[in-house]
């Protein structure tokens, strides 16, 4: 299948193997359920990319014991195991090594031979594995290799053969896909891989994959742990997922100093089904009742905050609502904000000019306007107006129109060469709304109570049911905050971006559900930007420990 096809760059295959320390690879393998007191022999384990054997030596030596355990012989074990790679040299080595395990453990050489040529073999294991659901277990550290890395007719053999491999997305993505489509119901694979996919643009068809058939059984992230032979910048995760109707899900966040005696400790928690977290000097571990479904970025922080999110994603409606009429959007994006912001008030015709808010209105927390206005384009109805009956707008965009015609918005619709990218709903600028700077430290709701337009760096909130004091109460509470950390993205220093796919995953008791005494007190802690005194009311509206929150 693969013989057409370039080959991949053998400095970029070594660059991309990353081997795994053992005492990570048995953790793996306990976490999967890969034991020697079960009758291997008789089940499919697959390792998509076997290196040298880092993971393919403690699955022999727990195959070896596991037949003897059983009574079974070696040969029974012919198709318990399935071992890929891209180079000849890894094959020959991961052959040599499953040799030495079995001769070490006094099977017959040639059986040993035998066993070492039938398990480890050179391909593709993206091209040549086929969804044909006989895998028990896949296991393994899938590589790193950029896609830039990858020539073009192989990675669009790639992209056919692994449609959640869109955009930029890593090649260890098409090994989550196909192993996953080749597990047996009930069947679990487990991997140490970077986590980026959980939360990037470009894991979200694997995420929707998961979602629609798999359950999420642990995931621990160790993205500061000595968990590879050579240091890496690599983000990674234990990702342990089983094709099945999601049940509980175990999540761990390590510190540095996580090693093998941490490892070992929480394998009976995981084991007995322990509910109550555990919080040590080295990890935290927690149960969540299940995991995050959809193709939406899955939440990241603590496994005491994923599991308050999840409990008050079971209990709370989202903030955008219809019932509420509660909306989030974003501001007016221009295409040439040099050309169509002023604060000039003469240039053009007064009606042409749209008062604007700006992110440096916000930055007190009282909106102080600083005097910018959009010339705007746009009638009341939302089409463009005619440049004939204003005569000193024509003149100003005639005077600017090289920057205008130059935008890809003119070029693709050249008699409208004098548009905003955004259409103006006149609507919005006598409503109420809460803005939110894009980039911030911290959650900075501002209450704008109408006159004014957001520029496109600002996110608002407008609805039909909130006191906007209220809701902006609750939104400058450190419950907020823990949301858009867990989904934002982050930037250089710890700034979080305030974007409006992340305001919409916050979750928002009914205006009514909250007792005066409490609206009263959320809207003075609004009024006063006293973050603090609006956690400890945001905590009781909310129903949840206070300490989860500090």
């Amino acid at each position: 299948m693969t013989a057409d096809l370039a080959p991949l760059p053998a400095e970029s295959i070594e660059h991309g193997e990353v081997f795994t320390r053992p005492w990570v690879v048995e953790l793996i393998l306990d976490l999967a359920g890969y034991r020697s007191d079960l009758d291997l022999a008789s089940l499919t384990a697959v390792e998509p990319a076997c290196g040298t054997g880092a993971f393919l030596g403690p699955m022999v030596a727990r195959l070896s014991a596991s037949c003897r355990e059983h009574g079974r012989r070696l040969q029974d074990a012919a198709r318990a195991i399935r071992a890929f790679d891209l180079l000849g040299r890894n094959v020959e080595a991961s052959r040599r090594l499953v040799e030495k395990v079995l001769l070490d453990d006094d099977w017959p050489s040639e059986e040993a031979v035998a066993a070492a040529t039938a398990w480890v073999r050179e391909g593709d294991y993206l091209l040549d594995q086929r969804y044909d659901d006989t895998a028990d277990f896949v296991l393994g550290n899938p590589p790193y290799i950029r896609l830039e890395d990858v020539p073009s007719s192989r990675m669009a053999a790639y992209r056919a053969a692994c449609p959640t491999m869109t955009g930029r997305a890593d090649v260890y993505v098409g090994f989550f896909e196909v192993g996953l489509r080749s597990l047996k119901d009930g069947g679990v694979l487990g991997f140490i891989c970077a986590d980026r996919w959980m939360r990037n643009q470009y894991g979200r068809y694997l995420r929707q994959l998961i979602s629609d058939g798999y359950s999420v059984d642990a995931t621990i992230t160790m993205h500061d742990v000595d968990a590879f032979e050579e240091q890496v910048s690599a983000y990674p995760a234990i990702s342990v997922l089983r094709r099945g109707e999601q049940g509980t899900a175990v999540v761990a966040d390590t510190k540095r100093s996580f090693g093998p005696k941490d490892a070992a400790a929480i394998l009976p928690w995981v084991r007995q089904g322990s509910v109550a977290s555990v919080l040590s000097e080295n990890y935290e571990i927690a149960r969540l009742p299940h995991w995050f479904k959809g193709s939406d970025s899955w939440p990241s922080g603590t496994p005491g905050r994923l599991a308050m999110i999840e409990d008050l994603n079971d209990r709370f409606p989202l903030l955008e609502d219809k019932g509420t009429g509660t909306r989030v959007g974003i501001g007016v994006a221009t295409g040439a904000d040099s050309v169509f912001i002023t604060t000039n008030d003469a240039e053009v015709e007064p009606e042409r000019l749209l008062p604007l808010s700006m992110v440096r209105d916000t930055v007190s927390g009282d909106l102080a306007w600083s005097g910018h206005y959009l010339v705007n384009p746009w009638d009341s109805t939302g089409c463009l107006v005619d440049l004939d009956a204003h005569p000193r707008l024509r003149r100003y965009y005639e005077r600017h129109g090289e920057v205008l015609r130059r935008r890809y918005i003119a070029e693709k619709r050249p008699a409208n060469w004098y548009r905003t990218i955004d259409k103006i709903d006149h609507r919005l600028t006598e409503q109420p709304k809460l803005l939110f700077p894009d980039m911030k430290l911290t959650v900075h709701p501002v209450l704008d109570e109408g006159g004014l337009y957001p520029h496109h760096n600002l996110y608002y909130i407008v609805s039909e049911a909130w006191d906007l004091r209220v809701l902006g109460g609750l939104l400058l509470s450190r419950v907020a905050q823990i949301f858009i950390e867990a989904y934002a993205v982050k930037m250089r220093g710890g700034t979080l971006r305030f974007q409006a796919q992340y305001l919409r995953r916050l979750r928002v008791p009914r205006p009514e559900m909250i007792s005066d005494r409490d609206r009263a007190l959320l809207a003075q802690a609004f009024d006063e930007r006293d973050s603090a005194a609006a956690t400890i009311v945001a905590a009781r509206v909310y129903g949840i420990d206070p300490g989860l929150v500090v």
